[in-house]
């Protein structure tokens, strides 16, 4: 009988500690905006190889479309930004970790992310697309049966190939870059992303082209860690506010030489 009441008690104690330490957490979680305050810095995870998202430029400094969005959410909050490198494979590890305050690395919000972390309204909406050298018997997914595509390694894009061109070999990198350096080395047939980054790479190099096939629909969120609700409102509010300024505008026809086709989420 003392047996049974103590594995009771026990049991209590453990379900005590784990229902206290949820209240905990959640509070620690939604501090976040006060602890960028009181640092007096935001931190935020952004790519360095995404053009024009995120890459470094002819001086070795960031820039980019994400960089931009992500200064005008650190001027609302009141804040000077630093940008912390990530990657498609560590831009989440990093933000969960809390190594970052939050992560505009052209991230698509999936259901499957939103498991671990939150994200923001859709600050940009894009399309997946192929790119392949001009001399290329490839002129859209029909044509990639038996070919090598390049892709990043952990994306969306890496899946939605694999579905729209089952007899394709999918070739996962790490990042952009590494993926496009395969294109023009002749190691992989295509290359597939985002329409506007593949766009970033055919700007200079003008004997790609991009094929005019679209497959997929690439909703862009700024992601936060799960449950930071007052800094997930504070980058709403900024976007919103980004908006009907023009300033959004402003920035989206900087990077990508056109107008914005598809509005923020916005309310009155």
């Amino acid at each position: 009988m003392l047996k049974r009441l103590s594995i009771v008690t026990a049991a209590a104690i453990a379900l005590a500690a784990i229902t206290a330490s949820v209240p905990a957490a959640q509070a620690q979680s939604q501090d976040a905006l006060a602890q960028i305050k009181s640092r007096g810095k935001l931190l935020a995870g952004v790519k360095f190889d995404t053009p024009p998202f995120g890459f470094l430029d002819e001086k070795n400094e960031p820039v980019g479309f994400d960089l931009d969005i992500v200064r005008g959410v650190a001027k609302h909050i009141g804040v000077p930004v630093e940008f912390v490198k990530v990657t498609s494979p560590t831009r989440i590890p990093l933000l969960v970790s809390g190594n970052v305050d939050l992560s505009a690395a052209s991230m698509t919000h999936t259901i499957e992310r939103d498991k671990t972390i939150d994200f923001s309204i859709t600050y940009y909406t894009g399309a997946q697309a192929l790119i392949v050298h001009k001399s290329s018997t490839i002129h859209g997914l029909k044509d990639l049966a038996g070919k090598q595509v390049s892709a990043q390694q952990g994306t969306t894009l890496e899946k939605n190939i694999a579905k729209v061109a089952p007899n394709a070999k999918v070739v996962a990198f790490k990042d952009y870059n590494s993926a496009w350096l395969a294109l023009v080395q002749g190691r992989v047939d295509a290359l597939t992303g985002s329409m506007n980054i593949l766009q970033g790479f055919q700007k200079d190099n003008a004997e790609y082209v991009i094929l005019p096939d679209r497959f997929s629909v690439e909703p862009f969120g700024i992601g936060v860690r799960q449950g930071d609700s007052g800094l997930r409102d504070a980058i709403n509010f900024a976007l919103m506010d980004m908006w009907k300024s023009g300033e959004y505008a402003a920035l989206y026809k900087k990077w990508f030489h056109a107008e914005p086709d598809v509005p923020l989420e916005i309310w009155p």
